[in-house]
């Protein structure tokens, strides 16, 4: 699978743009704030619906602009899916593929699965709870879309059962048969979802071992453990001995919304003692396992998008990633570097069809076959 294609129209900061790629290799080169992630968020986009940076669909609109529109082809298994997704100030989204639009945008998610790597990606360690939740959940609903299914009917349940709390403390009244019919579907559902996770991490740490020690050389031992209230036993019944503190509190405090997963290193936690090469290591052995997962749930390479990481790696990571780029275990592959020489150190000794775009302000100056 590859992305032939693209055009943007007052996408972020590009007034309009028209690119082709490479199958292989393709870099975008230029000074922070030209554009280069603007670009690897479009792509993003045309894969999982949404911006990976903006959580507000109107800010991906260019300034004073009255809408944006992004057209991507993909092939995917010898056959071409041309894809468009736009967004007019004050509507709804558009989405299409091959000019139907989706009833449902989740219809989309895992056609055409991308894997992004940031530097802000040690938040999956540093930040709470949600972020880690976040990561894994991104992985199953690319790859499970019956996961995907029951993870918006759980949050579409939780959002209605919160609301009716609300209205309890607001009106001081309480209704035992109507919370029960919110709870039940709650529990049904968070059981459900519980099963896929609990399985899916065991899947994913063997892969997960592998890559960490390939980047680390083999120093530590790290551990991935899923935690979650539906690991107790009589976890039903506690549930609904809850009611009393979820409606003082006026939410649900209890479910799989509450879910983490603990990294460790030599038994302790990754957040609080190891360095920084460590948090690294760990943070793109869970990004290139995500890979990998996806890769053989779906008999295909992901899109792997990698953004400007090279500043925050040093020169034993880089080449391992190097090394790993040269055996083609990635497909196609999307990199921005503000450093231009080093792109071209890192990436012109490797055997494979490579193209360079250089940005400037919204704009490719130049394209170049490395």
């Amino acid at each position: 699978m590859w992305l032939e294609n693209i055009s943007l129209l007052n996408f972020k900061n590009y007034e309009e743009l028209d690119l082709s790629f490479s199958e292989q290799i393709n870099c975008l080169v230029g000074e922070n704030g030209s554009g280069k992630t603007n670009l690897l968020d479009a792509i993003y986009y045309l894969s999982l619906t949404k911006s990976a940076f903006s959580s507000t669909e109107a800010q991906n609109i260019k300034h004073e602009a009255p809408f944006f529109m992004v057209k991507g082809s993909f092939f995917k298994q010898d056959e071409k899916h041309n894809v468009q997704f736009s967004l007019q100030q004050g509507q709804k989204k558009q989405f299409k593929n091959s000019r139907i639009p989706y009833d449902k945008l989740s219809e989309h998610i895992g056609l055409f699965p991308v894997v992004l790597i940031t530097p802000d990606d040690t938040d999956i360690i540093k930040a709470g709870s949600e972020i880690r939740r976040k990561f894994f959940d991104g992985i199953l609903s690319q790859i499970n879309s019956d996961y995907l299914e029951k993870l918006l009917r759980y949050n579409h349940n939780l959002k209605q059962r919160n609301s009716l709390l609300k209205q309890f403390a607001e009106h001081n009244y309480y209704e035992k048969e109507l919370l029960d019919s919110y709870s039940d579907q709650l529990v049904d559902t968070g059981q459900q979802i519980y099963n896929y996770r609990k399985a899916f991490l065991e899947k994913f740490f063997p892969a997960f071992i592998q890559h960490y020690n390939n980047l680390s050389g083999q120093k530590e031992e790290v551990k991935i453990s899923y935690q979650s209230d539906f690991e107790e036993e009589g976890f039903k019944e506690k549930f609904y001995r809850n009611y009393r503190r979820d409606m003082i509190v006026q939410r649900t405090t209890l479910g799989i919304h509450k879910d983490d997963y603990l990294f460790e290193i030599n038994g302790f936690p990754v957040k609080k003692y190891g360095s920084q090469g460590q948090q690294k290591s760990f943070v793109i052995a869970l990004k290139l396992s995500q890979f990998d997962v996806i890769k053989d749930e779906i008999k295909s390479k992901p899109i792997l998008l990698l953004d400007d990481i090279f500043d925050k790696l040093d020169d034993f990571r880089i080449a391992k990633l190097s090394e790993m780029v040269a055996a083609h275990s990635f497909g196609q592959l999307f990199v921005t570097d503000a450093r231009p020489e080093r792109t071209y150190q890192i990436f012109k000794p490797i055997q494979a069809d490579k193209k360079v775009f250089t940005i400037q302000q919204g704009k490719v100056t130049h394209t170049d076959n490395m």
